[in-house]
């Protein structure tokens, strides 16, 4: 099982899963989101975790992937 994080280059909670060896991929813009979202898919990655702010810029989370062979987890965003 391959598992990626995304997350928004402005964005530094990331230390603990960097810490646990998690790949990790940064986006300069919210609206790359579905685009890095294939790159991982096509690259084999099982599992990819989102937070909910980058989520929101992707039209097609909840169309496209809900039936694909990938698991996207959507997590909350730290305010």
């Amino acid at each position: 099982m391959k598992i990626s994080f995304i997350k928004y280059k402005k964005e530094e909670n990331y230390q603990i899963p960097k810490m646990l060896g998690f790949h990790i991929e940064e986006i300069k813009e919210p609206e790359e989101i579905d685009n890095k979202i294939e790159e991982l898919k096509n690259q084999a990655y099982t599992t990819i975790i989102i937070p909910n702010e980058l989520a929101s810029f992707s039209q097609d989370i909840i169309n496209k992937y809900q039936n694909d062979s990938i698991n996207i987890i959507i997590t909350p965003t730290k305010n």
